[in-house]
């Protein structure tokens, strides 16, 4: 006897292994239970989730002869016809190959005979979408007056391409994609029964691979049960079938992103491609393992929200710290871009290979991302002492004539001037937009407790600085990060002004000694 595939051999025939889809089991059982069959359901949602599968088995209910709590009992003569595909009462339809004027007419025509057998004829139309628009015309005059004895489920995943006009006549089913822990459970107590040896870990990386669909789980296992036929399927294994990377390989990679280490990435790239993981799978992986790492930087309970182990979650933690949200996030958009690049491109190592450049050296973009990831490098350099100020040696037999020092009004006070000299500090606790509005400000000082910041002509950050909201909002970090209380004000400068006339500068001392002169 030939091979099964397991995603046929396993295909529920009740209501009851049916999983992942309990709103929508318990509805029609209970209409079954109570008699209260419509006329015309639509079954909407992404591959593999079920709904073929669950109009069979409600195909079947309607028409068994003992059901069993609104489920059939597949052990009747109208049961076992439609289990094995003899029985006229249930009628498939592909509307991707069949979806002209004529075939929907040859069912108006059909649907004027009584079922031979059982109580209903029922018509499955799968991928219903697909049908003309004049064979869904010719479908809504049928769905309008519908005999008593017929019953129409049509199956979709895209329901948006449906008239409004079908859909207002059809009970609509909305199928869910199958959370991870439910695949991974019916995976488990299916590779029970067929005796097969795999590692739960395993189970597990297959079952978030199929990215909700339980038919693709099953697919991707059978696929990988056959590559090591006789043998215990590892996690190991999997991965290796499935061209896809640990996470460990992108722990390391994200480090060293992080780091701005080109030359590791590339690297570690490398080795990639000589284990022969697939490219595609890589980019698509690694975004989710980034989404972890934003989740993890955003969320102190995120870790509930990870399918990961305590040491990797551990290590996600270390690497939130590692960097800012911003920066998560200009990741994520350049991979995702990425993402609908390498689809079609014959050079995916290539475009990988540009997508890492990117993450590593922030200047090769230009856009507020890249300048606020540009500033956090800078930031953790200055703090960790790589930028310092450079001396500069003058020859003895050469005098350089002083310049002349800028003589204040009045002496800077001190609160105002320590805001400045711990402003990289506290420009790190501003989020965006706000911290790329103050990149190019200056700052002056008004009377005795007020720093006045000051915006160049022609700038969009003033507006958008000068709210309450935010000077309330900046008055509370500068209180909280230098334990002084000072007030907030912005002005902006006009065309004709200059800052020089109007305002004093007072100068940050971050890492070096800076003397005021002439501006």
């Amino acid at each position: 006897m030939s091979y099964t595939a397991l995603y046929r051999k396993f295909r529920p025939s009740t209501f009851e292994e049916v999983k992942g889809q309990d709103h929508i089991v318990q509805t029609l059982t209970n209409q079954i239970s109570a008699n209260r069959i419509g006329h015309a359901y639509l079954f909407c949602g992404t591959r593999g989730t079920g709904k073929t599968s669950v109009a069979k088995i409600f195909a079947k209910a309607v028409n068994c002869e003992h059901p069993v709590n609104g489920s059939p009992c597949n052990q009747c003569d109208v049961c076992r016809g439609i289990n094995s595909g003899s029985s006229m009462n249930v009628i498939e339809i592909d509307a991707a190959s069949n979806n002209g004027v004529d075939n929907i007419r040859q069912i108006r025509d059909e649907i004027q005979y009584t079922p031979s057998s059982g109580k209903y004829t029922v018509y499955i139309i799968d991928e219903v979408h697909m049908l003309s628009i004049g064979a869904f015309n010719a479908l809504l005059k049928t769905l309008e007056e519908p005999p008593s004895y017929v019953l129409f489920i049509l199956a979709t995943t895209e329901p948006h391409k449906i008239p409004i006009t079908i859909l207002s006549r059809c009970q609509r089913y909305d199928f869910k994609r199958i959370p991870i822990d439910t695949i991974a459970d019916r995976l488990m107590e299916l590779m029970e029964k067929e005796s097969i040896n795999v590692e739960e870990k395993a189970i597990r990386y297959v079952a978030k691979a199929a990215d909700g669909s339980m038919r693709d789980a099953l697919s991707l296992l059978d696929q990988c049960i056959a590559f090591y036929l006789g043998q215990k399927l590892t996690y190991e294994n999997v991965l290796e079938v499935l061209g896809a990377v640990d996470n460990e390989i992108f722990s390391r990679l994200t480090r060293s992103v992080i780091e701005g280490d080109v030359v590791s990435c590339l690297n570690l790239l490398d080795e990639m491609v000589m284990q022969g993981r697939e490219l595609g799978q890589f980019v698509n992986d690694y975004i989710w393992y980034l989404r972890n790492l934003m989740l993890i930087k955003t969320s102190d309970g995120a870790a509930d929200m990870i399918d990961a182990s305590a040491e990797r979650i551990q290590a996600l933690k270390e690497e939130a710290q590692m960097t800012d949200t911003d920066v998560i996030m200009r990741y994520i958009r350049i991979f995702s871009e990425l993402s609908g690049q390498i689809k079609y491109s014959s050079q995916k190592r290539v475009l990988i290979e540009i997508a890492l450049m990117k993450l590593t050296k922030p200047a090769m973009e230009n856009d507020i991302s890249s300048l606020s990831n540009r500033m956090a490098i800078v930031e953790k350099k200055i703090e960790s002492g790589q930028i310092a100020a450079a001396s500069v040696n003058i020859p003895e037999n050469r005098q350089e004539e002083p310049k002349p020092k800028k003589v204040w009004e009045k002496p800077v006070p001190s609160d105002i001037q320590e805001v400045v000299n711990n402003w990289g500090k506290i420009r790190r606790h501003i989020s965006n937009p706000y911290k790329s509005y103050l990149e190019n400000c200056r700052f002056s000082v008004k009377g005795e407790d007020t720093l006045l910041i000051v915006f160049p002509p022609g700038t969009i950050g003033y507006e958008g600085c000068n709210k309450p909201e935010v000077i309330e909002m900046l008055t509370n970090i500068i209180s909280e990060q230098i334990e002084k209380q000072v007030k907030v004000e912005m002005t902006i400068l006009e065309n004709n002004q200059s800052f020089h006339d109007y305002f004093m500068e007072v100068v940050s001392k971050i890492n070096m000694e800076v003397e005021e002169e002439d501006f």
